[in-house]
């Protein structure tokens, strides 16, 4: 019985996802042509925020637990652990206040109602993981991007999702550049659980009644540390709330 209600709930999941993202692609175009960076700014928070209400339909409990005051006017470099998509409308909406842009893979820019064209216009880096020169000077940039407009920056070291919650290898090449280029800012370590339940059937049906959390950590100034202290604090930080298995 479980299944066959969570073969119903993940139709109306995929029908409402994919309406609004066809929704909100014309009035980010017309935000960001007619109103500037702020209009489709806040385009892509309500658009984040309706797809955030579409885990509800599965029953999804979100919690995002924070009781560390982050840091204002600086930008901010969010790393976090990475175990499936659905971790993304949340980093979006619960941290809006924040500016939150990401570095993604090339692949995500086009293609994909008003998720490509947010990547694209929205201040995110697309990187080509078989060029490695690209993504290097992508990443420099960015990091300067953030550091001039106090924005924030979000990072997954993994590279790719995990497929169980267990946090894979770290890699430092990514959140190095950005500390280099963007000297003033403060990173912010957050761990995501059980996102990975909602597709362990594959996505199709996806999970219901998954509790998925977000748990952030006391922020760090990038420049307190040496890097190789600091990547460890961070990766230790973010794996030692990980719950496996659970």
């Amino acid at each position: 019985m479980r299944k066959l209600i969570a073969y119903i709930l993940t139709v109306l999941y995929y029908f409402f996802f994919g309406l609004f993202l066809v929704i909100f692609h014309p009035i980010q175009w017309i935000s960001l042509k007619f109103g500037g960076y702020n209009v489709h700014k806040k385009s892509v928070d309500y658009l984040n925020f309706f797809l955030v209400s579409c885990l509800y339909i599965l029953g999804t409990k979100i919690k995002f637990n924070n009781k560390y005051q982050l840091p204002e006017n600086k930008p901010l470099i969010i790393v976090s652990n990475h175990q499936s998509m659905n971790d993304i409308p949340p980093y979006i909406w619960f941290l809006r206040k924040y500016h939150p842009k990401f570095v993604s893979k090339k692949e995500l820019g086009k293609g994909i109602p008003s998720i490509s064209f947010n990547l694209k216009h929205g201040g995110s880096v697309l990187i080509d993981r078989k060029d490695s020169k690209q993504a290097l000077n992508a990443i420099i940039n960015f990091g300067k991007y953030i550091e001039k407009h106090n924005y924030s920056a979000v990072i997954f070291p993994e590279g790719t999702r995990s497929r169980t919650g267990e946090p894979k290898r770290f890699s430092e090449n990514g959140l190095k550049m950005l500390v280099e280029n963007a000297p003033s800012s403060y990173i912010v370590p957050i761990t995501v659980n059980n996102s990975w339940k909602l597709l362990k059937y594959g996505g199709f049906p996806m999970e219901i009644g998954v509790n998925l959390t977000f748990d952030v950590h006391e922020p760090i100034k990038a420049n307190s540390l040496p890097f190789d202290e600091l990547f460890s604090k961070v990766e230790t930080e973010i794996k030692s709330k990980v719950i496996v298995n659970s």
